[in-house]
């Protein structure tokens, strides 16, 4: 039998008397769920205190990141592919459901007094999710759109609990290091189509809403100097080459890092922090098209329209369908590769 409508119910519900109508509503209120009968109570005592919602049960931080650890390293090690005894047949068709579980789990742990273990295991997640963009662990061709998870958001959650329980300083100090392995220009998801890509935002704009002063602005950006410091002493002491090598990696870094780079440049120019612009700019973990984009837009800011000129046609030479770098040269009457003229023209205006 389909489901009645409203009129359709209030009709029938004309043809009972008060007793057979006690009767049904009896029924409901002792064989139904806990949900129902509070809806009923509340209804019987009008003037009383509204149902409450009962709170989901915190979970054990240091059981909850056991789980994430042993999750992470079976899929690392290709046990959810393969046929490992490790996981069973169906396990490695519902690792999904378990990735999305365990993502829940560690944002409810983050609510327990003492979320350090709690941040570890989201930490391990978000490395995973991250991992999982450029590599098969699971039998998924978009691996992130299938768990429905939104990596921005569970990010979001883990950065602003530490900065709300454990202060600015550790709230930099973690997120910095952590911003340059995950950000990801265009999401997480493969296609980038599909709710999950929909509901994505680049984490520079998660920490725009995060960071809220112009001290806490400068605190974070010589956080995240630090770490850029960090990760060029670590190219310098293992120089990699070719596909792979340092310039690709850098290259590749400020591409990711686009949008970030361009809310801290808004930030800091014109304050007493400005001189944290130059040294991003002439970064050694950074470089690139995207890099010399960032460098002409400081020296318009700056008035210098003919550096402005040559480092946006030089980025266009690297990149000569960027739309962010063609209206930058139009607007500053910067001359166009022959590339970048012929991507202007097939553009549609």
């Amino acid at each position: 039998m389909e489901r009645m409508n409203r009129e359709q119910f209030f009709a029938r519900l004309a043809s009972l008397d008060e007793r057979r109508l006690q009767k049904a509503l009896w029924n409901l209120y002792w064989r139904g769920p806990a949900p129902f009968r509070a809806r009923i109570e509340a209804e019987l005592d009008p003037a009383g205190p509204a149902p409450r919602r009962s709170e989901p049960e915190i979970p054990d931080p240091e059981a909850t990141l056991a789980e994430v650890q042993g999750f992470v390293e079976l899929a690392l090690s290709g046990a959810y592919l393969a046929g490992d005894r490790r996981v069973k047949p169906r396990e490695r068709t519902r690792w999904r459901f378990e990735l999305r579980r365990l993502f829940e789990d560690v944002g409810l742990a983050l609510r327990d007094e003492d979320p350090t273990a709690a941040v570890a295991a989201m930490e391990l997640l978000v490395d995973l999710a991250r991992e999982m963009h450029g590599h098969d662990y699971f039998r998924s061709e978009d691996p992130i759109e299938a768990a429905r998870v939104v990596i921005s958001d569970e990010v979001a959650l883990l950065w602003s609990t530490v900065r709300d329980r454990l202060g600015f300083g550790a709230f930099a100090r973690l997120a910095a290091p952590q911003l340059l392995r995950w950000e990801s220009r265009f999401g997480w998801t493969r296609s980038g189509y599909g709710k999950v890509s929909e509901r994505e935002t680049s984490l520079g704009a998660v920490l725009d809403r995060l960071i809220a002063t112009p001290d806490c602005w400068v605190t974070f950006a010589d956080r995240y100097l630090e770490a850029l410091d960090e990760v060029a002493a670590g190219e310098r002491r293992a120089p990699r080459k070719g596909w792979g090598s340092a310039d690709g990696g850098r290259e590749r870094r400020s591409g990711q890092l686009f949008e970030w780079h361009q809310i801290l440049l808004g930030r800091l120019f014109g304050s007493d922090a400005e001189d944290r612009l130059d040294r991003l700019v002439s970064h050694p973990a950074l470089g690139g098209p995207d890099i010399a984009y960032l460098q002409a837009l400081l020296a318009r800011r700056r008035g210098d329209l003919d550096a402005a000129r040559r480092l946006v046609t030089g980025a266009l030479e690297g990149l000569p369908g960027s739309q962010d770098f063609l209206a930058l040269a139009v607007a500053i009457d910067a001359p166009l590769p022959a590339r970048a003229r012929e991507a202007r023209s097939r553009s549609p205006r």
